[in-house]
């Protein structure tokens, strides 16, 4: 029987009703207790390393959670954590980079009705959480919900209150859970002798979301507070530089000092390609910008973070960014 270990950080589906709302305060043993169906699937140890709403997580909560698996990584086989939807897919694509090449699962999980709730999501989430860390042959980072895996690098959450709560975007379901049956079709990539741990993030990335009318001068302002910016821009790519609103100018300001600029699209699938017109391709030529192709906005702001603690250096800095980790891009030269 596999040995797993459960971390509970709070979220909803630890959550009480209290006279201000839901809150986290149910502990992981506590929850373990609503699917006694466990003891049949796995040894479950269990540990709280904060218990918190997610809207709350910050990156030094990712760091502690990586560290913490770090030190008991040779004694389990398999992790699950339980955490709020709300910065779930943030939290999975940090943990794929801050944990990396590693032969074991680590398995994210929530719900969006607490636990206890009559009516509930959590109970099959959990358990199916518990099933997935166990089955042979799974490795890297995923989002368990719905009767679905995902892989870390590639979820979002689409549904503020439905059950099925995340998709896979631009990107296959990594496994299908259907009762007792693990139905997987993709894994995390290539799995190497030895897991590779990172235990630090530089959270200076500001993602910036254009619409008709924003001025550029609001970049000049970013960059003296930021490292780096992601523009979440039109359709495949497209930067405004119409008359007064000339983003290109205020681009090639930006990366002259040094700063690092991605290229994403507001667009939910399929991703940029943002030298097909014009508006597009004399930012990835001119100001020294990236792109983030098919990539999520949420693991493209985390994976700068990653690089952003090893190097500010453009041409590593990109170099880094187009390297697939844990499945999170597939660029054109792929």
């Amino acid at each position: 029987m596999k040995k797993i270990l459960l971390l509970a950080t709070g979220g909803t589906i630890a959550s009480v009703e209290t006279a201000e709302g839901l809150s986290p305060a149910q502990s992981p043993e506590r929850l373990l207790s609503y699917v006694p169906e466990t003891r049949s699937v796995c040894h479950v140890d269990v540990e709280q390393p904060f218990c918190i709403d997610s809207t709350n997580i910050q990156p030094e909560h990712w760091v502690a959670l990586s560290k913490r698996i770090c030190a008991v990584y040779d004694e389990y086989d398999g992790f699950v954590i339980t955490h709020g939807t709300d910065t779930m897919a943030y939290t999975a694509a940090a943990l794929s980079y801050l944990v990396q090449s590693g032969s074991k699962p680590i398995v994210l999980t929530g719900a969006q009705k607490p636990i206890s709730a009559l009516i509930t999501d959590a109970r099959k989430n959990l358990l199916d959480s518990l099933r997935f860390a166990s089955h042979d042959g799974v490795h890297g980072v995923y989002v368990v919900f719905d009767g679905k895996a995902i892989l870390g690098t590639r979820a979002r959450k689409v549904r503020s209150k439905s059950y099925s709560a995340f998709e896979s975007i631009n990107y296959p379901v990594a496994a299908f859970l259907d009762d007792r049956r693990i139905l997987q079709y993709v894994d995390a990539g290539e799995r190497q002798s030895a897991v590779r741990f990172y235990d630090a993030l530089c959270p200076s990335v500001f993602v910036l979301k254009l619409l008709p009318g924003i001025r550029p001068d609001i970049l000049e302002y970013i960059g003296e507070r930021y490292d780096a910016i992601i523009l979440e821009s039109y359709g495949v790519g497209g930067v405004p530089q119409y008359g007064q609103r000339d983003f290109l100018r205020g681009l090639e300001a930006l990366t002259a000092r040094g700063k690092i600029a991605v290229i994403a699209t507001q667009v939910m699938l399929e991703g940029s390609d943002a030298e097909l017109y014009e508006v597009g391709f004399r930012a990835i030529h001119h100001c020294n910008v990236l792109q983030a192709y098919d990539m999520t906005v949420e693991a493209a702001a985390v994976k700068l973070m990653w690089i952003l603690a090893q190097t500010h250096e453009f041409s590593e800095v990109r170099r880094l960014f187009y390297t697939s980790v844990g499945g999170d891009i597939l660029t054109p030269e792929q």
